[in-house]
């Protein structure tokens, strides 16, 4: 029951945070409940996004993402400066060589176009909370 209750708190933080910045760039407040979130499929592999503010393919957003259990995804990086914070289930970042085992409340920040792997454990989708500083993108490494 406390898993429960944290995960709880930590959504809540995410969609409270969130709402805060989107009323920042329009001038009025949002408050999102989780049925509220509009998940699209982003094409491959179950991954799945909800967007929150902002627009992902022409500038700064905001979104929730969703990886299924199981998934591993190539070794890519983002164009945009991204901050994420882990919501659910547990993810193994690999970044320039290092592993880090993520899990709800985790943070972390890619800049640069860090290459990177991303790998679900456990037996629970990974979500995540992505603030976007430019248009979402992702470049395969080659």
């Amino acid at each position: 029951m406390k898993n429960k209750n944290t995960l709880v708190a930590v959504i809540a933080a995410a969609v409270a945070s969130a709402a805060f910045v989107y009323a920042g760039e329009a001038g009025k407040s949002v408050v999102l409940a989780k049925s509220d979130l509009k998940w699209k499929a982003m094409g491959n592999a179950g991954v799945a996004a909800a967007p929150v503010s902002g627009n992902m393919e022409k500038g700064s957003s905001r979104f929730f993402l969703k990886y299924p259990v199981g998934l591993v995804t190539p070794l890519h990086h983002h164009t945009a400066n991204h901050h994420v914070t882990m919501i659910s289930g547990t993810v193994t970042l690999t970044v320039g060589g290092k592993q880090h085992r993520l899990g709800p409340g985790a943070y972390f920040m890619l800049a640069d176009r860090a290459a990177h792997v991303a790998k679900v454990e456990g037996n629970e989708d990974a979500i995540m909370f992505i603030h976007a500083e430019a248009p979402w993108d992702v470049v395969m490494a080659k």
